[in-house]
């Protein structure tokens, strides 16, 4: 008789030790991994002070000696200027820093120019300068006209931006510069205090001494030419000493570069500097990574340092803070500054091709597949189709197995630092393939690659998980910036797992699962996989490491559906009700311990649920319908994702494909897939990327499976009997190698009779 699994004692440990890694969540969140020491940063005045263009290529201390200063005084990070608008021109900066939430503004009220040229794409296009209509009604303030067609323009995006939140958030605020204006407006248009440029220093004091809440247009760089730039800089530069010089005590100075000027978004450079700021890097619960700000969070910032209430229904950012880690030399820590902007403007630039290139290689690979399956097919009559050169097999293998490396060895490209060099593309393909041939070659000289059916099935997974996981360890760093990571640019995501990693994770670990499972006896095997899975799902979830609670959501329901099937068999009532038990248990915990954590502090899943519960959750829907849709039709791994699926059904799945073979010799294998295809979907459409996940899964997953199918049919024929007297032993049963001396015909463990044990 064979024993029955133990799928409760799978849920109860998948609980347990969620349990156990969700005690951790709770005394490690975001800002409590990010932030330094308890600060008393309380200010009686604070002053904004915007330049758009501003990056810290532009700052050094002999060409802007005040901004040097600052920074060598203050806090410093680096500044994703995301608003509603691609690219964040000056005119979405500065009405994005108003709103605290994402604007735009370009182009509202703008009619195009009675026979305007077309852009000539040969050369870079500059962001449209700012160009704003004040009107004076008085000495004292200003009024923007069309102010009323830009708040109805937001109500048509999926935000909830109000224009001039912070102003209104304030009792006067003054307004000095016509970007100031434009920040500093009010939804009804009125500027509280407006002065066109800054004046002479004793009315510069007077000016402002007048509100709490200052806003200052520091200029733009936007030259085209290093030599513009630096002037521009300067220009800037003597402006901050005219504040400086001006500023009330016990002030708090934010100077930002507020927007982009060409139309190619960077990272731009935030300074903070007055009590409580000095010597470290600014963070946020809306990045939760040291050195790095959102746009969105100057406004909390400002209404936090003088004590007013943010908010949240309408402002997304939150307060900045002093984070450790800044190196004591400043050259240093603004050269860091410099290298991950150079960074994320080569990532993005090269992954639009490299994803397109990965799906057409991938493609092509299983169209050339096709025919050789069929061919591999050995039919148990004396005919059938001759068998493929055992050459063009083996190539087959090495290519299909390089191809499920490709992005494990893109993401260990980030160790070099190809964007520093010219012609940063052809630098970053060579690297990458001599990675993904390096680690090819390390597989294929494996005794268990070439000696057992799922050796690549397991040791590609293997790769793929360990390579996200020792990254989710180390900080995530390759993510960060990474051509297979996420960008600061997109001002989405900047710590923890991204939606690529977690494709490439997800698949690793349930494949790794169902390898490994498939060597244990049938009973065992939903313990093995609930242990592998469950530390999967704390790398995933625990904020300081993945800081993805939707995503340890999603590879927990993953993990459950896999180890319900894995021992093989009908999947009973039971086993599914036992594992979705386990599976909400989990999940739970989850909500229960993200949603506890003080507002600023939780993940993507508290804020949700805290959101649902106050009424305003459907603001949120809507941007992750928005997210999805924009992902769905976008992404080559989308292509990727379908066309995998098309190619398992129709191709594999066929009886000359071999995958139906596999799984029957293999349920764990069967049960890893199913798995993950769930964890994947649901991964993408949480994080709002839609089939992306799925897609960076399936780019892991499909071309080892697709070499596990081809090797089954190479036995497809084998008839090899064993002796009727040998006992029966569990392990003759799904794969497993039989009880008992065979005859001397020995065959593989892909044979039906070592499956059926007959």
């Amino acid at each position: 008789m064979l024993r029955r699994p133990a799928p409760l004692s799978t849920a109860l440990l998948l609980t347990l030790l969620a349990l156990l890694g969700l005690a951790l969540v709770g005394t490690v969140s975001p800002s409590a991994a990010a932030a330094g020491p308890v600060r008393d940063d309380e200010a009686d005045y604070v002053i904004i002070a915007g330049a758009a263009g501003l990056r810290w290529d532009d700052i050094d201390a002999d060409r802007t000696p005040n901004l040097w200063r600052l920074a060598e005084r203050g806090a410093i990070g680096s500044l994703s200027t995301r608003s509603a608008h691609t690219p964040t021109c000056p005119a979405d900066g500065w009405l994005t820093l108003g709103a605290g939430n994402y604007a735009e503004r370009t182009g509202v009220g703008e009619e195009p120019a009675e026979g305007a040229a077309e852009p000539n794409p040969d050369v870079p296009q500059q962001c449209p300068k700012l160009d704003v209509a004040i009107e004076r009604p008085d000495a004292v303030g200003a009024y923007l006209p069309d102010q009323e067609a830009v708040v109805e323009r937001q109500r048509e995006l999926p935000f909830g931006t109000l224009p001039g939140a912070l102003a209104q958030s304030m009792r006067c605020t003054t307004a000095v510069g016509p970007g100031a204006a434009v920040a500093a407006a009010r939804s009804y248009g009125r500027v509280d205090r407006y002065l066109p440029e800054l004046p002479a220093e004793a009315d510069a004091t007077k000016a402002l001494n007048e509100c709490l809440l200052s806003i200052v247009d520091l200029g733009a760089i936007d030259g085209r030419t290093p030599a513009q730039r630096m002037r521009q800089a300067a220009a800037a530069d003597k402006l901050v000493g005219r504040l400086v010089a001006a500023r009330p005590k016990n002030s708090t100075l934010l100077v930002a570069g507020v927007a982009d000027t060409e139309a190619s978004s960077r990272l731009h450079a935030v300074i903070a500097e007055g009590k409580g700021w000095e010597h470290g890097y600014l963070t946020s619960a809306t990045t939760g990574r040291a050195g790095y700000l959102q746009l969105v969070d100057l406004a909390p910032t400002a209404l936090n340092l003088l004590n007013r209430d943010i908010p949240k229904r309408i402002m997304v950012g939150h307060p900045a803070v002093l984070a450790d880690g800044r190196p004591a030399d400043l050259d240093q820590a603004t050269a860091a500054g410099t290298d991950a902007d150079r960074r994320a403007a080569a990532a993005r630039t090269v992954s639009a091709w490299f994803f397109w290139l990965l799906a057409l290689v991938q493609i092509g690979l299983f169209t050339a597949v096709v025919p050789l399956l069929r061919r591999s097919y050995r039919h148990a009559g004396p005919t059938g189709p001759t068998p493929p050169p055992q050459r063009l097999v083996s190539v087959l293998e090495v290519l299909l197995t390089a191809a499920s490396l490709a992005l494990p060895a893109a993401l260990i490209t980030g160790v070099v630092p190809w964007w520093r060099f010219g012609r940063r593309g052809l630098i970053f393909g060579l690297v990458t393939a001599g990675i993904t041939l390096l680690l090819t070659f390390v597989t294929v000289r494996l005794p268990v690659y070439r000696r057992r059916t799922l050796g690549p099935v397991g040791v590609v997974a293997a790769i793929a998980a360990s390579v996200v996981g020792i990254d989710l360890l180390t900080g995530a760093r390759l993510q960060l910036n990474g051509v297979a990571g996420y960008s600061a640019l997109e001002g989405t995501r900047y710590a923890g797992i991204g939606m690529v990693g977690m494709g490439v994770f997800f698949a690793g670990v349930l494949l790794t699962s169902g390898t490994l499972a498939q060597l244990v006896p049938q009973r065992n095997r939903p313990l093995l996989v609930g242990a592998i899975g469950a530390a999967g799902v704390l790398l995933v979830g625990i904020p300081a490491l993945g800081a993805d609670a939707g995503g340890a959501v999603a590879l927990t329901a993953g993990v459950c559906l896999t180890a319900a099937l894995c021992p093989g068999g009908w999947l009973t009532f039971k086993r599914l009700a036992l594992a979705m038990l386990a599976g909400l248990a989990v999940t739970v915990v989850f909500a229960l311990v993200d949603v506890r954590q003080p507002v600023d502090q939780q993940g993507s899943l508290g804020r949700f649920l805290t959101q649902l519960s106050d009424g305003t959750s459907a603001l949120t829907l809507s941007r992750l319908g928005d997210a999805n849709r924009i992902a769905l039709v976008t992404s080559p791994l989308t292509v990727l994702a379908l066309v995998s699926a098309v190619f398992l059904w129709v191709v594999l799945m066929r009886p000359w494909g071999g995958l139906k073979r596999l799984y029957g010799i293999y349920p764990p294998i069967r049960a890893a897939v199913a798995g993950m295809w769930l964890a994947s979907i649901l991964g993408g459409l949480l994080g709002g990327a839609a089939l992306n996940v799925m897609g960076a899964a399936a780019a892991t997953a499909v071309p080892v499976l697709t070499l596990g199918a081809m090797r089954v049919l190479g036995h497809a024929a084998d008839r090899t009997r064993i002796a009727l007297d040998a006992p029966a032993g569990p392990g003759a049963v799904n794969g497993d190698t039989p009880q008992g001396p065979p005859t001397p015909a020995t065959v593989s463990d892909d044979t039906p009779e070592a499956v059926s044990g007959t």
